[in-house]
């Protein structure tokens, strides 16, 4: 019935790789990948059905064994001869496409179980190019090159220190739902069994760089959107952060500037929590390289601090038009001014903070102790950044 099955499978993707139609000569190429197709998936279940039949010989053979008289064991040794060569049969001796396919569609947790496997397997398993795929998948858009920069100091304290990724993984728990599986031993070449202790990892391959992060004692620069859980004092804002990743509740932790009203966050949503846009430090002025090219209508996210020795966040706002325009296109000339006026519409129209206006010429940090200090602006042309800001937009206007 398996084979049956198998083969089932196999024409069914051997006959989406054909056509009815007559391809037209500029199909060519196309004509070339689909034979290329039908050779993979050829060769790839002809290798499943006859490892299946070896494997079923080699079970059966244990079976038998397992329950006959040890004087009634004995057996020929040409059985035995082909019990040991069927055991030589394992998951290397498939084609090197079909076997780099296989490893690209597991998961972290199936690579990790996976290098337990064999030597040949542990060094494929752990190849960057495995794990950069799930690096960009979970973590793409919350880690920048601030991150990876702290990471790799981070690295550099913990081999001066002791325990290694693997060992940090085993003590946070990491992948526990592979702690009762086997080895996958029927999975070994003769030749390559692996030992208890695993090799150690490389510390700066992609994989270790993943289980930093995952075990949750790596804290990383981010920035994290409404903090204080949306505090009103905080609303359409996104401040620099600490970060820390809780694998059993998928959510962060976050440490903030010493400076303000609270220092650190619990349970942060992913949703709340984005790379660093631009590699200026908190307390450092941006420098704006975009106030020739301001005009009404474009988005803006500004530096914002109430104190001077406070860390800036970046504020999102709107580019709007001077008092004498009415809003017109067709006569509006605000984008020749060098006044830039900046708007805050979340705040209701007679709120201090609704309004401001900076020099487009000569913009430098303005403010003072009682409404906070601007500091510098960067424009947003990326749509989606938009939408985020779009998305945390308050219910209510805000005083």
């Amino acid at each position: 019935m398996l084979y049956f099955l198998i083969s089932c499978v196999s024409f069914i993707l051997l006959s989406k790789s054909f056509t009815n139609n007559p391809l037209p000569p500029w199909e060519g190429e196309i004509t070339e990948m689909k034979l290329l197709s039908i050779w993979f998936w050829g060769e790839l279940s002809s290798f499943l059905v006859s490892w299946i039949k070896e494997s079923r010989v080699a079970i059966s053979f244990f079976q038998v064994s397992r329950f006959m008289p040890l004087k009634k064991m004995s057996l020929s040794s040409k059985v035995e001869n082909v019990v040991e060569e069927k055991d030589d049969t394992s998951l290397l001796d498939l084609p090197e496409l079909a076997l780099e396919c296989i490893l690209g569609r597991l998961s972290p947790a199936g690579l990790w179980s996976m290098s337990a496997v064999s030597t040949s397997l542990r060094d494929r398993c752990r190849s960057d190019h495995l794990w950069e795929k799930h690096i960009k998948q979970k973590w793409g858009r919350v880690i920048g090159d601030a991150a990876y920069r702290e990471w790799q100091q981070w690295q550099a304290a913990a081999a001066r220190k002791g325990p290694t990724l693997l060992d940090q993984a085993k003590e946070k728990g990491f992948f526990d739902s592979l702690s009762g599986l086997c080895p996958f031993s029927w999975f070994r070449p003769k030749s390559e069994r692996i030992n208890k202790s695993r090799c150690s990892l490389p510390v700066d391959s992609i994989m270790a760089w993943y289980l930093s992060l995952e075990g949750g004692k790596l804290w990383f620069p981010a920035q994290v959107f409404n903090r204080e859980n949306g505090h009103v004092g905080f609303m359409l804002s996104c401040y620099d952060a600490q970060l820390s990743y809780d694998l059993r509740t998928d959510t962060f932790r976050a440490r903030y500037s010493p400076h303000g009203r609270r220092t650190t966050e619990e349970t942060i949503q992913w949703d709340r929590i984005r790379a660093p846009p631009v590699d200026t430090p908190p307390h450092v002025l941006h420098v704006s390289d975009c106030l020739n090219d301001l005009k009404p209508g474009d988005h803006i996210e500004i530096q914002w601090r109430r104190k001077k020795e406070f860390p800036y966040g970046w504020w999102y706002g709107v580019v709007g038009h001077l008092e004498p325009c009415d809003g017109n296109e067709n006569h509006c000339h605000c984008h020749h001014s060098d006044a830039v006026i900046l708007e805050f519409n979340q705040y209701n129209l007679g709120s201090r903070w609704r309004r401001m206006v900076i020099d487009r010429k000569d913009h430098q940090e303005e403010g003072n102790e009682v409404d906070g200090f601007y500091g510098g602006i960067r424009k947003l042309y990326n749509k989606e950044e938009i939408a985020k800001w779009m998305h945390l937009w308050p219910t209510q206007i805000l005083e």
